[in-house]
């Protein structure tokens, strides 16, 4: 017997179905709600977080009753010390602003993008991607995955470019090209390395892209994620913006170094923090962005191009953005999230920050760049620089308390509470409760506290290395491929 309605009437299928558009409205209303009571509780943690810390950075927990008679046992040499040390831990109070405002501005929980316009008539993309071609395995295997992605969407109008120093064999598919740059290559301005080979890129009879079309930047181990070519269509597709750029997630699949993906989290907070607000909301590169997940117009990319000189080729991504910002061009957010991993081992972690921080460096003291679009990056190398400094005071604010201004307590406590909540949040975006379970899930959330201090440690060595160690500024390489893998020789490759 059919249920009745409220007339009398047998509901039938055909009636049901009439439902179906309601339930399905209503489903939707409820993920996004679920979506911003998410970001809700979100920026709940960042303020309980904060408050925790302030709370111990502010003496409240046992050292309130310092006084200045206090400093009677030190020498007028040590106080001079270990105060500039406290003070300077509040250089980069202008990084965790930005950071605190990416997070609280916009929802941190957004529903995935959904495609507005269609794949079959949309703009051009080329996904470039620049190795030295040491192991053409992992770059095979990264191609076939990336172009499942792709397919799995309808999206037919791209080609996924391989440009490498050594041959690859990439299947013959019409939107697979492989370009080897000769060896004998140069540049008007001898850029070297990875911007060696993307400037090639741009040359004429080797470029084939029209200046509508656009380049989305990929490391070799960078994948796709859906998500993330809708969101690069959707940003093409909206005409706003000249450059973009997305989250990178470091956990997915295999972890092959537990301690340096946890060290890592920082870096997925810091996406979705200042990264985020500079695109979003000022629309400008102020503390420069990542060398991967790039989206570029070719015709605007063709007039900077990467021949920056050897000065600009150790951080060519921070020149490039830069470069874009002092020539008047836009930049935006793009929705989405795609996937790398970290680096395999804490030696190749240094050795990435160092080459970053020498980069950096080489950077901010060029000429060519106005000092207007480096203010940014002068306090974000001017925080990194002298973090050796500033991280001892995790010791010595127990070893030899001081009676400090309430105000510069709770700017240090408001500043460590965003540090360790970057850190959280970054393991929240990166794990997935739902393949690992919920104990495992939260331990993982809470792991990257204990990890904060380790990887401020490794920054610190990477940073004196960089200053003390050798000058040449070479470009430091790190592994990307396990031992496992069956024919590829235990050899390293870029780092990009």
């Amino acid at each position: 017997m059919l249920p009745l309605d409220q007339k009398g009437t047998a509901k039938t299928g055909n009636h049901r179905k009439a439902y179906v558009p309601l339930r399905r409205q209503y489903r939707r209303v409820r993920i996004r709600m679920d979506g911003r009571l998410r970001h809700c509780l979100t920026v709940l943690l960042l303020f309980t977080v904060i408050a925790v810390s302030i709370f111990q950075a502010s003496g409240l927990a046992g050292n309130k009753s310092l006084t200045i008679d206090a400093l009677a046992g030190y020498k007028p040499s040590s106080l001079f010390i270990l105060y500039l040390l406290r003070l300077l831990t509040l250089v980069p109070l202008p990084l965790t602003l930005f950071n605190f405002a990416g997070i609280v501005s916009f929802n941190t929980f957004p529903r995935k993008p959904k495609l507005r316009g269609s794949t079959l008539f949309g703009p051009f993309i080329c996904f470039r991607v620049v190795t030295k071609g040491l192991y053409p395995k992992l770059v095979r295997d990264n191609v076939n995955k990336n172009l499942d992605v792709c397919r799995r969407l309808g999206f037919d109008n791209y080609v996924l470019e391989v440009v490498t120093d050594e041959t690859i064999h990439l299947p013959k598919l019409p939107c697979v090209r492989e370009v080897v740059v000769p060896n004998d290559y140069c540049s008007p301005k001898g850029t070297l390395y990875k911007a060696r080979a993307l400037n090639y890129c741009l040359e004429e009879g080797v470029n084939y892209l029209n200046d509508a079309d656009w380049i989305v930047h990929l490391d070799e181990e960078t994948l796709l994620t859906e998500s993330s070519v809708i969101g690069v269509i959707n940003f093409i597709n909206e005409g706003k913006h000249d450059f973009g750029q997305g989250v990178i997630t470091y956990a997915d699949g295999e972890i092959v170094n537990w301690l340096t993906t946890l060290s890592d989290m920082v870096r997925v907070g810091m996406d979705y923090g200042m990264l985020r607000f500079c695109l979003k909301f000022l629309h400008k590169p102020v503390f420069s962005w990542k060398g991967s997940f790039i989206v570029s117009n070719a015709g605007i990319e063709r007039k900077i191009t990467y021949d920056f000189g050897p000065s600009g080729s150790i951080a060519e991504d921070c020149y490039f953005a830069l470069s874009a910002w002092r020539d008047g061009y836009s930049f935006g957010f793009v929705e989405g999230d795609m996937l790398e991993k970290s680096t395999f081992s804490l030696m190749d972690y240094i050795k990435q920050r160092k080459r970053w921080v020498q980069g950096i460096l080489l950077v901010l003291f060029n000429k060519l760049l106005p000092w207007r679009c480096k203010m940014g990056l002068a306090v974000m190398i001017l925080s990194w620089i002298t973090l050796p400094l500033t991280v001892p005071n995790i010791a010595l604010v127990l070893l030899f308390p001081l009676p400090m201004p309430q105000m510069v307590n709770a700017l240090c406590g408001f500043m460590g509470g965003t540090v360790v909540f970057l850190f959280i949040f970054g393991a929240i975006k990166s794990f997935s409760m739902r393949n690992m379970g919920r104990c495992q899930y939260f331990l993982l959330c809470l792991a990257p506290i204990l990890v904060a201090p380790i990887a401020m440690v490794l920054e610190s060595i990477s940073v004196v290395w960089a200053i003390f160690g050798h000058r040449n500024h070479v470009f430091d390489v790190v592994k990307k491929e396990t031992n496992n893998a069956d024919t590829e020789p235990d050899v390293v490759v870029e780092t990009v």
